[in-house]
């Protein structure tokens, strides 16, 4: 019984709206989805934007990859297949949140472009904002803040984005960051600024 879809189920719209929410919160609901290699800084940025939003009195939440695998998400692995799982759940979570009026930040791998353009398609149009934290494969090895690359490289972990599973680029994403020459402020500003220039942060 547990695997069976539910299929005796209905919609109910919220009578608030997500208008009525913006106009409460001063900003819109949108999600900043974070992806790249590991080491290239998804989760510092998003949690350094996410600092600084909340000084401004935005309504913020950082969804990051470890931890939601300690939670929602610790029955999957990181078989292609669960990978895939795995952003499927955090896009549906990671929806909610925008819609409840929230700014968004999730900070995943998210290898695959399918996946993340998955995620994009069950979005509000122009609610989800594809930010990919760009660094070389060298620079997130010589970072390797978990010492995860070192292992990768010693075969003690196997399918490993960068190493032995690949890492498919975004191709449209509406923020590109260069994590290999800037710092950490630098790009979260960055991210910031975006947000205001694009209407973002004023309901």
């Amino acid at each position: 019984m547990a695997d069976q879809v539910s299929t005796n189920i209905t919609w109910h719209d919220h009578s608030v709206s997500s208008e009525d929410r913006a106009k409460l919160n001063g900003h819109t609901g949108c999600v900043l989805w974070f992806t790249g290699l590991s080491g290239c800084g998804k989760s510092t940025i998003a949690n350094t934007v996410d600092h600084l939003l909340h000084s401004e009195g935005v309504h913020t939440y950082v969804l990051d990859g470890d931890n939601i695998r300690h939670g929602l998400n610790k029955n999957l692995g990181f078989s292609p297949e669960d990978r895939t799982e795995n952003i499927r759940r955090i896009g549906e979570v990671a929806k909610l949140f925008a819609d409840a009026g929230t700014v968004t930040l999730t900070a995943f791998i998210s290898p695959y472009r399918a996946d993340r353009d998955q995620v994009r398609e069950i979005m509000p149009e122009g609610s989800f904002i594809e930010v990919y934290v760009n660094a070389s494969l060298e620079t997130c090895e010589k970072r390797d803040p978990k010492g995860l690359y070192k292992k990768a490289r010693a075969g003690e972990i196997k399918g490993f984005t960068g190493i032995d599973a690949p890492y498919e680029e975004p191709e449209k994403a509406e923020l590109v960051l260069d994590s290999d020459n800037k710092g950490i402020d630098e790009l979260a500003k960055e991210v910031v600024e975006y947000l205001k220039a694009n209407g973002k942060l004023k309901a």
